[in-house]
């Protein structure tokens, strides 16, 4: 397995290129801006990708979701519930950036809580992240121990918003709460920023 981050638009949302190196199978993950970037490092790679996934519906992380769809012909997976902030989201790209988007391909594929999502020789499994949005979800392979995590947390110990009018911040913390059972070993791969270790992130946010 191998994992390519490529930091798009102006908010350097990360869209990861997830692949099996072996059979060149690979997921678009969260792809926000710069689909022609996104695109040519899918051919650099001779990677095939199989789909789109989005952890959720905001512009930076689905920005170029229609067009990466288009071009290879993919699904698109995301939680049902994040439908609204999807059908909304070409709309705020133009007022938060004035950036000019495709709207958004429908859900071909809805995920769920415990979902499995196979690529080449690994699965992913789904899990259902609330808080920052009504239908916020991780990505996770205990077998490459490596978590995808959109905007939950990040690695200066801080967490993802709660301040728009659908988020909640009782649930978020839930959902972190839920993350910290996985092993420390976890390599998390968020929305923004650089990767880092899960149990580097408790300490971090503890303040210790």
């Amino acid at each position: 397995m191998a994992i390519l981050r490529l930091p798009v638009g102006q908010m350097e949302a990360n869209c990861y290129l997830l692949y099996d190196e072996r059979t060149k199978e690979a997921l678009v993950i969260d792809p926000g801006d710069e689909a022609d970037f996104i695109i040519s490092k899918l051919r650099d790679y001779d990677l095939l990708p199989k789909a789109v996934i989005a952890t959720h519906g905001h512009f930076d992380h689905v920005g170029a979701v229609s067009e990466i769809v288009i071009a290879f012909s993919l699904p698109f997976m995301a939680s049902k519930l994040e439908e609204p902030l999807l059908k909304k989201a070409q709309f705020s790209a133009k007022h938060f950036s004035g950036q000019v988007i495709l709207p958004v391909s429908p859900i071909a594929v809805c995920l769920k809580d415990g979902d499995r999502i196979p690529i080449g020789s690994m699965q992913l499994i789904v899990i259902q992240t609330p808080g920052h949005t009504p239908g916020g979800i991780c990505l996770y392979s205990g077998k490459e121990r490596l978590l995808i995590c959109g905007d939950i947390i990040f690695a200066d110990g801080t967490v993802g918003r709660y301040d728009f009018y659908y988020s909640d911040k009782k649930v978020l913390d839930k959902s972190i709460k839920r993350l910290m059972n996985l092993p420390n070993g976890t390599v998390v791969y968020p929305g923004h920023g650089n990767e880092f270790n899960l149990g580097d992130w408790r300490v971090v946010a503890r303040g210790d």
